[in-house]
């Protein structure tokens, strides 16, 4: 059988043993909460003793409970009133509804939520308003009155309010006169600047950067291709009275395959002219185009052939659409030889350039390079970059020698075309990045190399004069001659060194 908790088995014959309950611990009570939270007084045992349900209680509450004199005062019945309710609903007609026999709890215009054991109740209003009385009566409008009664109360003469009308007029000057004189002599954080103005801005010498854009950026010209949706800019440079624009056949290629495209050449004043491709050469990235225009100005040409790396060379053209801009650097480079692959089925572009730091960027193809006296000396075409073709300058800029881009230029305008000597060999770099010379791919069949014995195979290291380090080396040193020459070809086959002579034939 379970034991209780805390309780000892009894041994026989043992005293009975039992725990004592512990004494109740009563705290002191405070007598402001007593008197708060207290039995009420004459009130001994518990709250329910006031709601016993019982027959002779109403409602539950006792009646030995009194109601307390304050509540009887405000809401009992005045004495001697024998209703239930202080005031009743007034009727339809305007008067207190004489029914007896309505019940205050469920009226139409009792309060459903009411105590009915209540002494009171809330009724309407005592009085009720009359619906006649309510509406404003019509005011009839008396005169309007006028300026002169509203201002002055009496009719006045318009004279007198014409003399008024001056008077304020003069006060009022007077008073703005005296307040911008006391504007001026009362702050002395204002007044008036007296700034000494130097005779000359800046000084700009003759053969100074600023002198020379002055004079070269009226002959270079924006130039804006549109074919169809698509178009581009670049630039170019006048260099003859008649209109010839010298510039790039990249900048103008859309207009040579679609006869269609619009050719637009914008100068430093704002002046837009058509213009009309007179020829183009690919292989050389040059093309000349006319614009009809009177009086244009002309460049200076200069002398491609007496640069030294180290000159100073100022880039003039219209870099992403922005005209006149203007770069100084310097020749980095000479007879540097470079290729690019052509668009839209063009040939690649090989020529001789000039390399220069000068800030070159696209648009500026077809503009102008020119030293440091305003003379032209190379038509900037192309640049090196990094990140792809929208890429910007890092310094590897280069341009057409003026020498190399007269010439052919002479050749557009005379037959709208140009012929270049060609050795009739395809060649290659011996490696990438060396400078051994340019191996032979293939020979063409009847061609000059065939002729003159060259074989494929065979690794090309000069032409004439010039030293061959590469395919595009080999390219632009066979271009220096004229068709027709006989130039000495020195090549390597099969380890051993030998010359041949070639007559050098047409492209």
């Amino acid at each position: 059988m379970n034991q209780p908790p805390n309780s000892q088995q009894e041994e026989p014959g043992e005293p009975e043993r039992r725990l004592q309950p512990r004494p109740i611990a009563r705290p002191s009570v405070d007598p402001a909460l007593a008197a708060t939270f207290g039995r009420p007084r004459g009130v001994d045992g518990s709250f329910d003793t006031l709601y016993r349900p019982d027959s002779s209680h109403r409602n539950g509450r006792s009646a030995e409970a009194a109601v307390p004199e304050s509540l009887t005062e405000a809401f009992g019945r005045p004495p001697g009133a024998d209703e239930v309710i202080l005031q009743r609903p007034p009727d339809d007609s305007g008067g207190r509804s004489a029914a007896e026999g309505e019940s205050p709890l469920w009226s139409s215009t009792g309060d459903p939520w009411r105590d009915p054991g209540a002494g009171a109740v809330l009724g309407g209003p005592a009085v009720v308003a009359d619906d006649d009385d309510a509406e404003d009566e019509e005011r009839t409008r008396g005169p309007l009155l006028s300026l002169p009664e509203v201002v002055f109360g009496r009719r006045v003469k318009p004279t007198a309010l014409a003399l008024l009308g001056v008077v304020a007029l003069l006060v009022g000057a007077a008073g703005g006169l005296v307040g911008w004189g006391l504007a001026r002599t009362g702050d002395s954080l204002t007044g008036e600047l007296n700034i000494a103005e130097a005779t000359a801005g800046k000084e700009r010498p003759a053969g100074s950067v600023a002198d020379v854009a002055r004079r070269v950026a009226p002959a270079v010209v924006s130039i804006e291709v549109k074919s169809g949706q698509s178009g581009g800019v670049g630039s170019g440079v006048v260099i003859d009275q008649q209109g010839y624009v010298l510039t790039n056949h990249h900048v103008v290629s859309q207009a040579v395959r679609d006869p269609q495209a619009e050719i637009t050449a914008v100068f430093t004043d704002g002046t837009r002219s058509k213009a009309q491709v007179v020829g183009s050469d690919p292989k050389t990235d040059l093309a000349v185009i006319k614009v009809n225009i009177s009086n244009p100005v002309v460049i200076q040409v200069g002398n491609s052939a007496e640069l030294a790396p180290g000159d100073t060379v100022i880039a003039v053209g219209s870099p992403f659409g922005l005209e006149n801009t203007v770069t100084e650097g310097i020749v980095s480079a000479l007879d540097r030889p470079v290729t690019a692959p052509g668009e839209n089925g063009d040939p690649p572009i090989t020529y001789d350039a000039i390399q220069t730091d000068a800030a070159i960027n696209p648009g500026n193809s077809g503009g102008a390079l020119v030293d440091s006296t305003g003379a032209l000396v190379g038509i900037n075409s192309m640049i090196r970059t990094v990140g792809g073709s929208e890429g910007g300058n890092i310094g590897l800029g280069f341009a057409i020698p003026v020498d190399q881009a007269i010439r052919i230029s002479e050749a557009l305008v005379r037959d709208g075309h140009v012929n270049h000597a060609d050795l009739g060999v395809n060649a290659a770099s011996v490696a990438a990045n060396t400078s051994e010379g340019a191996q032979v791919q293939n020979v063409l069949d009847g061609g000059p190399a065939a002729r003159a014995g060259i074989a494929e195979g065979d690794v090309i290291t000069r032409v004439g004069d010039r030293q061959v380090r590469n395919a595009a080396e080999l390219t632009v040193a066979v271009r220096e001659h004229n068709i027709g020459d006989m130039v000495p070809v020195r090549l390597v086959r099969d380890g051993r060194s030998l010359t041949v002579d070639v007559t050098l034939g047409s492209d």
